[in-house]
């Protein structure tokens, strides 16, 4: 039996990278916990999201080995498929017995400047079947990255509203591919808080308002959350405060600032911590 210990450098937020690892050991028999100087561990696994947060503050000198992943460390890093593939360990987080997580799809087809997506995961692709994902728990935080301008995550959706679940796209819809249709689809959603929009540039407030009106048309009556990155002072300021007054009282936008990637000059829009 090999003892394990966990680290998220810089993220409160429910690591799927880490929950993974824990059920990969765990189901090899192996001890697994978050990480203490008192322990003596095989393997210590560090999860970093962010590239702008400072990192772990101590040497780890009480483990055999030290393996550091996420994009606050390697781009390119993944987990092998073997692992990747398994249900994760809920219960490091102590998260609820009816919640689930994880991605429907991978990658985006946008090449959005301040974000790393594209960089990281590439082009849009399927990964798993809400099913997999679900396992009979009934609701799930998804966090594809444009699960919209994907066909076969429109599918995914199709199959959300039949399994009745509810659902948060944590990372955003884009709602320049909001047709009639889609928002038919979108209305039909039993969403666990709102949906949400990214509006990261002032073209794309009309997008929102477009995507909006046809959601409503449809019968939907909740709040719209919008991730709204922060570059240029004035148009970042008249964009945010363009959803301020009575008429847009459903819309709560959320403003992020623009971090570089690296000393390099790429970027990133990180959303809640998800990424791992």
């Amino acid at each position: 039996m090999m003892v394990i210990g966990l680290i998220a450098v810089d993220s409160k937020y429910p690591n799927l990278a880490l929950m993974k690892l824990s059920a990969y050991h765990k189901a090899k028999g192996d001890l697994v916990e978050w990480y203490t100087p008192f322990q003596h561990y095989d393997i210590v696994y560090m999860a970093k999201v962010f590239t702008f947060t400072p990192d772990y503050y101590q040497v780890i000198a009480n483990a055999d080995k030290v393996e550091k992943g996420g994009t606050g460390y390697d781009i390119r890093k993944t987990l092998p498929q073997e692992i990747d593939s398994l249900q994760p360990d809920y219960s490091i987080y102590n998260i609820s017995p009816d919640l689930a997580y994880g991605f429907l799809t991978r990658g985006c087809p946008n090449k959005c400047k301040w974000c790393v997506v594209p960089q990281k995961e590439g082009a849009i692709r399927p990964y798993m079947d809400i099913e997999e994902i679900a396992k009979g728990k009934r609701k799930a935080i998804l966090m594809d990255n444009n699960v919209i301008a994907s066909d076969y995550g429109l599918q995914q959706i199709e199959k959300i509203v039949k399994m009745g679940l509810r659902v948060d796209f944590n990372q955003a819809l884009d709602a320049r591919l909001v047709t009639d249709e889609i928002a038919a689809l979108l209305a039909k959603v039993h969403w666990i808080r709102y949906v949400r929009f990214g509006c990261d540039t002032t073209a794309q407030i009309a997008h929102v308002e477009k995507a909006a009106s046809l959601m409503n048309k449809h019968g939907y009556k909740g709040e719209y959350f919008l991730y709204c990155i922060l570059m240029d002072f004035q148009e970042s300021y008249s964009r945010v405060n363009h959803w301020r007054g009575e008429e847009y009282k459903r819309f709560k936008p959320y403003a992020q600032p623009y971090r570089p990637l690296d000393k390099r000059g790429g970027r990133t829009k990180y959303r809640f911590g998800s990424k791992i």
